[in-house]
């Protein structure tokens, strides 16, 4: 059997870009094959220093933050402020496929970086973007995380959660892999519109965007004035109870989905042992549960925190309805389903330890798995990049210089390439 012809191979694509969301859209790109160059400014993408944030030593040959989303790449260190870095950022991008971004716009225009000078310039080619705010609007120049664009002005932060909680706490990168995903679509749409045409093509995804198109089910239902819509809201509020979760004897949370609620609400009832509430007419069908919500919330809370979690799974299992138990990390790393789905990646780092990984959300049955490659190290492969690109060895040596790109040498101390020998 011919080994399988990734579907970007001889695509090239420029990242200059930081932190998850943008870097993990190359990420995928890399993993279809496509030849992807990071270019990090010289101390390196600020994800590279977020050890502390996450608990784990800070060393470089141990990043798996940075390596979620840099798998696959090479890593080019320029100093762009200079005239040498640019000119050398300018021939990347004349010879990429697809450059991707995400500065504010301010310093974009400024640097000539900026989607009107670019495609003037190489117009087959495709610009993928990512912003907090989008590019129009009053709002357009604001910083933005996922923290701030996506979980609060993105409608999730306020509204989702028990009205008498304080608002949940939010996980780093929930957002950003959404956009990165968002971004990775429209560019492959931009790139076959690009090699059919010849016309390239902007690609903007915002964080803010985002996060009301995942929330945009709930924020149609709420223009219709429902009680049931109007978060944030006490859990007895909630139109109907079949979607929630709950506590179990042994301190565990059960969610059960089950949105058609009076198919539901029977089966439920008689697998629970209670065949008396299967047809009570205060309960059922669902529009008789309105007035009544409370008190059916304060039963199917109680019965549930009657059994461990085992036993309400075997229960469920049997009656065949949907559930899942809210899983933390520990027990989401020892996922037997999510290692069998090859989910999970088991990294094993020159340092000799080992670490799981985790695999973007698309496969693909003839392809198979891409391979999970560390993510380069700051300036690893500047000196090769910088020669493919025709400069002679005293041009590589000035550039070095001048840009100073560091490296990680083991210890917490950065130190210019320039000063000690690569590894």
């Amino acid at each position: 059997m011919s080994e399988v012809r990734l579907p970007l191979e001889g695509v090239k694509v420029v990242e200059l870009a930081t932190f998850i969301a943008a870097p993990c859209t190359a990420r995928f790109l890399a993993d279809l094959g496509a030849d992807v160059i990071k270019v990090e400014a010289p101390k390196g993408d600020p994800l590279r220093y977020t050890a502390v944030n996450e608990g784990r030593p800070l060393d470089q040959k141990e990043n798996t933050s940075y390596d979620l989303e840099n798998a696959g790449k090479r890593c080019i260190s320029l100093n762009t402020k200079s005239e040498e870095g640019r000119e050398a950022l300018e021939k990347l991008i004349a010879d990429a496929d697809v450059f991707i971004c995400n500065w504010r716009q301010g310093p974009l225009k400024r640097a000539g970086l900026d989607w009107e000078t670019l495609h003037a310039k190489y117009p087959a080619l495709v610009f993928g973007y990512v912003s907090g705010y989008g590019e129009v609007g009053p709002d357009k120049d604001l910083p933005g995380f996922d923290f701030t664009a996506f979980y609060a002005r993105g409608g999730i932060l306020g509204p989702l959660r028990d009205k008498k909680s304080l608002p949940m706490l939010t996980v780093q990168g929930f957002g950003d892999h959404q956009v990165a995903m968002n971004l990775a679509a429209g560019v492959l749409a931009a790139l076959y519109r690009a090699k059919t045409t010849g016309e390239g093509d902007q690609v903007v995804v915002s964080l803010f965007h985002s996060a009301v198109w995942d929330v945009s089910l709930m924020l149609q239902a709420s223009q219709y004035g429902s009680d049931s819509c109007k978060f944030p809201m006490e859990r007895w509020e909630n139109g109907n109870p079949l979607t929630l979760a709950y506590q179990t004897s042994d301190d565990q949370w059960l969610q059960i989905a089950m949105p058609q609620y009076d198919r539901h609400y029977p089966v439920l009832m008689n697998a629970m042992g209670h065949p008396e509430m299967a047809e009570n007419p205060k309960f059922y069908p669902q529009k008789n549960l309105v007035p009544n919500r409370k008190e059916f919330s304060e039963w199917i809370t109680n019965e549930f925190r009657g059994k461990t979690c085992d036993e309400w799974c075997k229960i469920l299992d049997a009656a065949d309805l949907p559930y899942a138990v809210a899983q933390n990390w520990d027990t989401l790393l020892e996922d037997k389903q999510a290692w069998a789905s090859n989910i999970f990646y088991e990294m094993q780092y020159s340092n000799g330890n080992k670490r799981t990984l985790v695999r973007p959300p698309v496969m693909f049955k003839e392809m198979g798995l891409p391979e999970y490659n560390r993510g380069p190290y700051l300036g690893e492969q500047t000196e090769s990049i910088l020669k493919e690109y025709g400069y002679s060895d005293e041009e590589v040596a000035k550039l070095l210089e001048e840009a100073l790109p560091f490296r990680w040498t083991g210890t917490e101390r950065l130190v210019g390439i320039s000063e000690t020998c690569r590894s």
